[in-house]
């Protein structure tokens, strides 16, 4: 590449590394301008890795009055510097923290690092809350201005502990405590700022803060953290030589907080540092292992994952003994806003979707592996994307029996999983859906639903599922399918309509009828 290219800033969330070293900075010091000057108390949930410790650095060095870190920035002649403010920062991102001991441990040595930066120290530094307040009334004191305080991932310690819940719950308390200190400190504060992945409910975290501003999904601050398909047709493009801009769209592009829709950082910074090679890059770097079982605990219908729509409670906030499975995929950024429309109560309602490729085929290859503990299926998922993309149904129908056969006996144990339909559709969905094709659960038409509609290129797949305690000698499913002439929809747009129906068996656990019609 091009010697004289600004370097990535991959791992790197200090601003003063950033601009002193050379490093590209997508400025968005407009956005940070317009939070100081119109809020207070500022809350901001954003899944991992998006870039909130970044933007929460550059509103540290604002504050401090880093001046010649801006002076080529929206808001260098726009800004009182001769304001500097002292900041107390806090932050969880680090390790890993298993009970509420661990949890004041780890607060007292991140106060006693303030302390030091700031030169205030505690009479008490054995107590959060009192060494907390202590620190924000000697700091405002000492500097003769209000204190700011930024919190960085605030609720990691809860979400590290999310299936554990005795851990998660003494663990709340501690954040509790820690931050009830904010409340009773307003007279001292100038600004607060609070991120992290999920949103608790104010009763459990805040204990009374009403006064905080949750800009989450305000559309005027949508674009706070990520990088819009304008940063990468202008600020990338130099970093990204011959690459096909639409590709790199559909695999990394589609979160939406309601404004432009952005990619996440990494995945660009990964991408390019990598030669352009398409991986998992932000996936991989935290595994969902929680989410993973709490579908399957569950009993989670995954097509519905193509199609959710909840209201403005569900997704704002949930707590440790009141897990919304929708709400949690959200907020850790495995689906995202498709669309907002209001209800005859003038409330909101948000339908949600997968964001892009990467999350479609990784979050569902996660669900199959971890369904059927089978490493060897990635020859089978070749020869299934083969036979689909050729019309071979022989192939895909001995494909998807092997799958079938590889889940382990025991998933079937102490459950009733076997006679739901629902759990045979969301197997071979989380399948097919792994191998990047599109799909579409719930087809609606206008004779009903259809089970799962697939596209491939210029071919469409429409499938019905139904599962039966002995095999009929005809196929049902087939047969419903014709019946109702679920294939219309597609006549003029596609050049082959398949149409599939499957049965399965619920002794056997497998298909014991798998039928076929080619309509054209």
């Amino acid at each position: 590449m091009n010697k004289k290219l600004k370097k990535l800033p991959v791992g790197i969330y200090t601003l003063e590394k950033i601009i002193n070293e050379n490093y590209l900075y997508i400025d968005k010091t407009n956005i940070a301008l317009d939070i100081i000057e119109n809020n207070e108390y500022v809350f901001l949930s954003r899944p991992r890795r998006f870039g909130k410790s970044l933007f929460l650095d550059t509103l540290k060095n604002i504050f401090e009055g880093n001046s010649e870190l801006f002076k080529e920035l929206y808001i260098y002649d726009k800004y009182n510097w001769d304001k500097k403010y002292p900041v107390i920062k806090i932050n969880f991102a680090n390790g890993n923290i298993r009970n509420r001991k661990e949890l004041d441990n780890r607060i007292i040595t991140i106060l006693k690092e303030n302390q030091k930066r700031l030169d205030v120290f505690c009479s008490d530094d054995k107590d959060v809350a009192g060494c907390f307040r202590e620190l924000i009334i000697k700091s405002q004191e000492k500097y003769n201005e209000k204190v700011v305080i930024l919190i960085d991932e605030y609720d990691k310690p809860i979400l590290d502990n999310i299936t554990n819940k005795e851990s998660a719950f003494e663990i709340r308390e501690g954040l509790r405590n820690l931050y009830s200190v904010i409340k009773g400190s307003d007279e001292f504060l100038k600004f607060a700022f609070l991120t992290g992945v999920s949103k608790f409910t104010k009763t459990s975290i805040f204990s009374g803060l009403n006064n905080i501003t949750d800009i989450t999904l305000n559309p005027k601050y949508g674009n706070v953290c990520g990088y819009t398909q304008n940063d990468i047709e202008t600020s990338f493009l130099p970093h990204l030589n011959g690459v096909d801009l639409e590709k790199l769209k559909i695999w990394y592009n589609g979160y939406n907080f309601l404004k432009n829709k952005v990619y996440n950082p990494y995945n660009i910074l990964l991408f390019i540092q990598n030669n352009y090679q398409y991986k998992n890059y932000w996936f991989e770097s935290g595994t969902p292992s929680f989410l993973i079982k709490l579908i399957k605990e569950n009993n989670y219908f995954l097509p519905e994952l193509s199609d959710i729509t909840i209201g403005e409670e569900i997704i704002n906030s949930f707590d440790v003994d009141n897990i919304k499975v929708e709400t949690l995929l959200f907020q850790t950024g495995y689906l995202t806003i498709d669309e907002v429309t209001t209800t005859f109560f003038e409330t909101l309602q948000y339908k949600l979707k997968i964001p892009n490729k990467e999350v479609q085929i990784s979050l569902n290859d996660k669900f199959i592996d971890f369904l059927t503990r089978n490493n060897k299926l990635i020859k089978n998922k070749n020869n299934t994307y083969l036979s689909l993309l050729e019309g071979e149904l022989e192939t895909f129908h001995k494909t998807l029996k092997t799958l079938f056969s590889s889940i382990p006996y025991n998933n079937y144990v102490n459950n009733n999983i076997l006679h739901y339909e629902g759990y045979y559709s969301s197997v071979i969905y989380a399948y097919l859906a792994s191998l990047g094709l599109t799909i579409i659960a719930e087809d609606v038409t206008n004779k009903g639903r259809v089970d799962l509609t697939i596209i491939i290129n210029n071919i469409v797949y429409i499938f019905e599922f139904k599962v039966l305690k002995s095999t009929p000698k005809t196929n049902t499913a087939l047969n419903q399918i014709i019946k109702n002439n679920y294939h219309e929809k597609y006549i003029s747009k596609y050049k082959d309509i398949y149409l599939i129906g499957i049965i399965f068996n619920e002794d056997k656990r497998n298909i014991v009828k798998f039928n076929s019609k080619k309509i054209k």
